[in-house]
């Protein structure tokens, strides 16, 4: 088997770990007239289709978001991933939890698989870089990871403040040997990394997008009174503290240049063309 024209002058691979590779689009060409000048100042602006492309032999299967799959080439299938009944049973309580899909189909075989473009930033991490307690990830931010990565539920500590700050109760761990593939909304260069040691970071909303497994995650009020609450603004904050490594977003979408949150407008284009009109 033989793949041509996977990279060209328009589409080529920005970044690979071990088996992994991301594929990334310069501009999206396959476009209709009236879509195109969006298009050109989307590329422009580096809103661009990734997909991930993986490599399967018989030393490294990939285990993938449900209903990710794109296409594959050669000897690879999907199987399952589910090694008997108590493993359904465990996959199913972990799915719930992490609000994650419950089945994650493993592909194995020789040959290639492409996952379905996303308009994201796909980050590719080594777990193995994370150390012996491995890597936390956000709630919905896992696309795939090689099948030698395990990954299981970590819950936080402090159960009512995590409901009271507006956040999940638990997070998909992964640890172990291999590369894994987070959808991000911001690209790696823009992450800002805070390395603790025996210290603690505070973060005011879900800005972590992954941190070391190891440290000790809790949701907290920014003050231990009521009035200070009220005084500093701010309800609920997530607290890591030990040793360890956090990558944050430095921002969140959805916010103007000035600061403020977008609004987003219904425009009805017949109002638009009788106001050029009286203009």
């Amino acid at each position: 088997m033989r793949i041509e024209n996977l990279q060209n002058e328009n589409r080529r691979f920005i970044k690979n770990v071990d088996n992994f590779h991301v594929l990334e689009y310069a501009r999206d060409i396959s476009v209709s007239p009236e879509y195109a000048e969006k298009e050109y100042f989307m590329s422009r602006m580096n809103v661009r289709r990734r997909q991930l492309v993986i490599d399967i032999d018989k030393d490294h299967s990939a285990i993938i978001q449900a209903g990710a799959m794109q296409w594959m080439a050669g000897h690879v299938k999907a199987t399952a991933g589910i090694k008997g009944i108590g493993d359904l049973v465990g996959k199913t309580i972990k799915g719930a939890v992490t609000k994650d899909k419950i089945m994650k189909p493993e592909y194995v075989g020789d040959g290639c698989l492409v996952l379905e473009p996303t308009y994201k930033y796909i980050l590719l991490v080594d777990v193995s870089k994370w150390g012996a307690a491995g890597m936390t990830v956000e709630e919905g931010m896992f696309l795939a990871c090689d099948s030698n990565v395990k990954n299981k539920v970590t819950a936080r500590k402090n159960i009512s403040s995590a409901f009271l700050g507006g956040e999940g109760m638990f997070n998909l761990c992964l640890q172990g040997n291999g590369a894994v593939a987070l959808e991000c909304d911001v690209p790696e260069e823009d992450l800002v990394e805070v390395v603790l040691e025996e210290d603690e970071l505070k973060i005011d909303g879900s800005l972590a997008v992954c941190w070391s497994s190891g440290l000790d995650f809790t949701v907290e009020k920014t003050t231990k009174t009521l009035i200070g609450s009220t005084v500093s603004g701010e309800g609920f904050v997530n607290v890591y503290r030990g040793t360890g490594r956090v990558l944050l977003c430095p921002t969140k979408l959805g916010l103007s240049p000035a600061g403020g949150k977008t609004k987003e407008k219904t425009i009805d284009s017949s109002k638009e063309d009788l106001s050029d009109e009286e203009d």
